[in-house]
């Protein structure tokens, strides 16, 4: 059996290192995870290939050459996936699908001819055992969640790891909180399952192994979900094997605010490597926090806790959503001084959406707010705003045009370089670099600093750095790159939200 897996291309709307990884000399961020573990899931005898499209096109002979074509995709693919599927269509290939795009709403895709839905180390099994019987059903789905921590490592010797920006692991799925705009919990549960430490250990020796990365993504939906597990078995395993093994990458995760409560747990995922950290703050107004029931986030002062996080050691991205029902004109400006008072070097604003299966999509459908199918691209949304459709475009644009432009973005990168502090308890990365990266690196820095429009930015924010926080300069490098990944974003998200208007 020859088994052709396919994942999909990120929209340059969501893509929010599109500009950074070609401009070092990368094609995408991160392996698609999901597909490599399907892969691994397989009989051993089937021959396969993946084929990534953010890395290469999906060709006519590559659909040719297999008997079934294997594709998963996350909402914001669905552009991608439809293309897809007309593609393998045209060349007759019977298409298996999974994923979160499918789960909710399969029945909006003709053309696949069997859903393998939910997680698939349940629904997978029973489709390989009616195949190889000969009689497939069209859908496989379950109310069940999995037991993660029998779930095999991931087939890495189908991908060419120096193609990606970083790597990427998951050590457990689900989040015990209930935040309505969220689809995590619908698809994965409250209950965070957990991989045995032995597996993760695995999964990071074979990336070791290969050497190609400076940074791996554990991409759970919220690591501190099970803080007792995390701080009394995974973290203590990671710091003896960091101590042991001198892996050339850190770590970066999304996690819950309330982070900052727990002294003990700040050390140790410190101690880890866990600097990067991705946080959803969604908006400093408590009134649509307890709308969204992101109560998480209440009961306390949100800039001081984002504070006391930089200046532990942690770097914190932050994702913030406007929009919500509670919403006034004052909110944008309050998100815009927020954001900039916070330091958080890489902000990430949307518009709130509604996707399948969550509280607030039941709710926008009891209301009859529901505006068109689920779109995940920046600047839009699926939900009938309160303020209306034009007042919020133009707050969101307000925000955006305020944050990532390269005079806004230096501005708040001072303020976190000077509030920043190293962990006492990092564990250094022996970094070791390339001749080929250091190549694009260089070539990087030269577009930055000389040919580009406002490189005058990028100069002052390292002479700032090398002359007031001289440590910090390799991070203040990093971030003039990020300064140009946050201005393209926000020349895409204009254009598109102008063309959107003008049709």
């Amino acid at each position: 059996m020859k088994i052709l897996l396919v994942y999909p291309e990120m929209p340059d709307s969501f893509y929010a290192f599109k500009h950074l990884t070609s401009i070092v000399g990368k094609k995408a961020a991160f392996p698609p995870l999901g597909l490599l573990t399907v892969a691994a899931m397989l009989p051993q005898a089937w021959e396969r290939k993946l084929v990534d499209l953010n890395v290469k096109p999906l060709t006519n002979k590559d659909i040719q050459w297999a008997d079934y074509v294997f594709l998963s995709a996350m909402n914001v693919q669905e552009e991608s996936v439809r293309a897809i599927i007309k593609q393998c269509k045209e060349n007759n290939a019977v298409i298996v699908a999974g994923g979160p795009l499918f789960t909710h709403e399969h029945d909006r895709f003709e053309g696949i001819d069997h859903f393998i839905l939910n997680e698939a180390e349940i629904t997978l099994p029973p489709f390989l055992a009616d195949l190889e019987a000969g009689s497939p059903k069209p859908i496989y789905n379950s109310q069940e969640f999995s037991d993660i921590s029998k779930t095999p490592l991931p087939q890495l010797d189908l991908i060419d790891m120096s193609h990606y920006l970083y790597g990427i692991i998951q050590y457990s799925r689900g989040c015990p909180y209930l935040c309505d705009f969220c689809d995590v919990t619908a698809l994965f549960g409250r209950k965070p399952r957990t991989k045995s430490v032995e597996h993760i250990i695995a999964e990071l020796e074979a990336i070791h192994q290969n050497g190609k990365t400076q940074m791996v993504l554990f991409a759970d939906d919220n690591l501190i979900g099970n803080k007792k597990i995390l701080k009394s078995e995974l973290l203590p395993a990671l710091i003896e094997w960091r101590k042991k093994r001198k892996p050339g990458f850190y770590f970066a995760t999304q996690l819950t605010i309330n982070l900052a409560d727990d002294d003990e747990l700040m050390r140790l995922l410190l101690e880890a490597g866990f600097g990067n950290v991705f946080i959803g703050i969604e908006t400093p107004q408590e009134d649509s926090l307890k709308l969204s029931h992101k109560n998480q986030n209440l009961k306390r002062n949100l800039l001081d806790t984002i504070h006391k996080l930089h200046n532990a050691g942690f770097i914190v991205a932050g994702g913030f959503i406007v929009g919500f029902d509670t919403d006034t004109d004052a909110s944008f400006d309050n998100m815009i001084s927020f954001i900039q008072e916070s330091g958080i070097p890489f902000p990430i604003v949307n518009v709130l959406k509604a996707p399948p299966g969550t509280e607030l999509f039941e709710r926008m459908k009891r209301e009859n707010r529901l505006s068109r199918h689920f779109t995940f691209s920046e600047g839009e949304t699926n939900v009938v705003p309160v303020m209306g459709a034009e007042k919020l475009t133009q707050g969101f644009l307000k925000v955006v045009s305020n944050i990532y432009p390269h005079q806004h973005s230096y501005e708040r990168l001072i303020a976190f370089l000077k509030m920043h502090e190293f962990g006492k308890t990092n564990i250094p990365v022996p970094v070791k670099y390339s001749l080929s990266q250091l190549y694009n690196f260089a070539k990087a820095i030269l577009k930055l600093a000389i040919a580009d429009k406002d490189r005058k930015y990028f100069w002052k924010l390292i002479l700032w750095t090398y002359k007031n926080k001289r440590n910090h300069l390799d991070l203040a490098v990093l971030y003039g790159l990020m300064m140009y990944q946050m201005r393209e974003n926000y020349t895409q998200i204009v254009k598109r939200l102008e063309a959107t208007q003008a049709a």
